[in-house]
C-alpha cells in the first residue's frame, strides 16, 4: 500500500467516524431524550465490555476451554475479585498481568 492509499484509508475512516459520531450528538441536543432510554444506555458500555472479553477469556483456537489450562481465564479470575473490591483499573491491571504471568509460567508450562 502507497503512502497515498494510507492517507486517504485515514481520513476516509476518520471522517466516517466523525459523521456517525456527530450526527448524533448534534441529534440529541435538539430532543429531551426519555428517562428509560437513559437508563438503558448506561449499560451499553458494559455489554460492549463483555461482549469483547468474554469470548477472548473462554476460547482458544477457535475451541471452548473452561479448564485449569486457559492461563487468560484463570488470571480474569484473580483479577475479577481486586476489580469488584478496589474498583481500581491500576490494580486490576497489575494484579491480572502478574497473574497471567504467573500462570503461564508456573501452571501451564509443566
Amino acid at each position: 500500500m502507497d503512502a497515498l492509499t494510507a492517507w486517504v484509508l485515514i481520513l476516509g475512516l476518520g471522517a466516517t467516524s466523525l459523521v456517525t459520531r456527530g450526527s448524533f450528538i448534534l441529534f440529541l441536543t435538539r430532543f429531551e431524550v426519555p428517562r428509560p432510554v437513559q437508563r438503558a444506555l448506561r449499560f451499553v458500555p458494559p455489554a460492549v465490555f463483555t461482549a469483547l472479553l468474554v469470548p477472548e477469556l473462554v476460547f482458544a483456537g477457535g475451541t471452548l476451554r473452561l479448564g485449569l489450562d486457559n492461563p487468560k481465564l484463570l488470571a480474569a479470575l484473580v483479577a475479577a475479585p481486586v476489580a469488584w473490591r478496589t474498583k481500581s483499573t491500576t490494580a486490576t491491571i497489575l494484579v491480572g498481568m502478574a497473574a497471567i504471568h504467573l500462570v503461564e509460567r508456573y501452571l501451564v508450562s509443566s
